[in-house]
This record gives structure tokens, sequence and C-alpha cells, in this order.
């Protein structure tokens, strides 16, 4: 039984997201590690970059954000409209891997020092977030970003993937290592989410037997 990627050679999916306060460009690219990984995340808010790399990291894909905003600066937008924008091509990832046999659900737990955060998503095409800390107090701002537009970050991104999302902060006192652990562990819950069950060709991520529309993919 296979548990391989989605793909064995190089494949890319792109979205965009154009509003009145922001025109956003994200491109997903699965296969060869990017010599460069970082230098493709262009937001405005470093923290957000930093754990935008954490996903794209722990998931094993490629990820390339741009971002050109109107004639103000809002970090909540930018954080809200990036999350809905990556969870947009991941969606439209997920959809035609679900052809292939795609699970399109998956766990993780990740650490990073004291902080421990639990992840667990499904794509089946409910957009709900969870997002627990019981017993651990998360600071307001972490390297000048607000924890609330990290949130909502993972808002837009379920908005976007049409997905299920949990996250459970389990441990933690230092607000850095709260987000890297919960961005790991979301990229990791991606990674199993991504692969492929040969025998699941062409149905659900859940019991709901065949899909009724088969995407193609297309190798680069």
């Amino acid at each position: 039984m296979s548990t391989t990627p989605l793909v064995s050679k190089k494949m890319r999916v792109t979205a965009s997201r154009k509003t009145a306060e922001s025109d956003i460009h994200v491109v997903l690219e699965f296969g060869p590690r990017a010599t460069h990984p970082k230098q493709g995340l262009q937001t405005p808010l470093p923290f957000l970059n930093h754990m935008l790399e954490h996903i794209a990291a722990r998931g094993e894909f490629n990820l390339d954000v741009s971002i050109q905003l109107a004639d103000y600066y809002l970090t909540h937008v930018i954080c809200e409209d990036v999350g809905i924008t990556v969870g947009e091509a991941l969606r439209e990832y997920v959809a035609a891997g679900l052809v292939q046999g795609l699970k399109g659900y998956g766990f993780a737990l990740a650490t990073i020092d004291e902080a421990l955060a639990r992840v667990v998503i499904s794509f089946e095409n409910r957009a709900l977030l969870d997002f627990t800390a019981s017993g651990v107090t998360i600071p307001a701002q972490t390297e000048n970003t607000s924890s609330e537009d990290l949130k909502t970050f993972l808002e837009g991104f379920v908005q976007g993937g049409r997905c299920t999302l949990h996250v459970d902060v389990l441990k933690g006192e230092n607000g850095h290592h709260i987000w890297e652990a919960v961005f790991r562990a979301l990229g990791e819950a991606l990674f199993q989410a991504l692969k492929i069950r040969e025998w699941r060709k062409g149905i659900t991520s859940g019991v709901a037997g065949p899909i009724k529309s088969q995407l193609e993919t297309h190798d680069l």
C-alpha cells in the first residue's frame, strides 16, 4: 500500500485573491526543496513569514507568497487574506489529489523547547476552526505580530481550504515557541493529509463514497 506524496514529478499550484484592500499571489510547489525557501515569502510581517516557512518545511512543499496592499496597512487584513489564499491553493491541490487517492486528513504533535501543540486537519468541504489553549497564556504580541492576527490567519486558512482544523496549545510559556509549535504541527498534519493511499482513489476523505468530479493535475 503506497503512502508516497501525491506527485513524483514537480507540480505547481497557484491561487490569487484580489480585493480593494490587498492583492495576493500564492504558489505551492511540490517537488525538490527550493534552494532558498525563505526568499519567496514576501509578506510585510516577518514573523508571519517565519510561520509560513514552518508550514512549508514540515509539509515538505515550497511556498511563495507575494502581496500588494492598497492605501493602508492593516495587519489583520494581511493575515486573513494570506490565510484564505494559502488555503485556496491547498484546496485545489487536495481536490485534484482525491482522484489519485489523497488521504485528506492528518494529525500531528509538534514541539520546540517548552511548547507543545496538537493539530488535526480534515479536508471535507467544511470550514471550521477550533482553537484552544487551556491553561496556557499566549502573549498578546510576539515579534511585533498580534496573536489575534495569527489566529486570524488560521481562520482565513480554513475558509479558503474549506477544511476542519483543530488546534490545541498543550504547553508553552514563550510566545515565539508557542506559535512555532502550532505552525510546525500544522505543516506536519498537512504532510500526513497530502499522502496517497492507492485504495482511496476517487473517493472522499471520509466515507461518503466516490467524488462527483475529477480535476486533472498538471506536472511541469
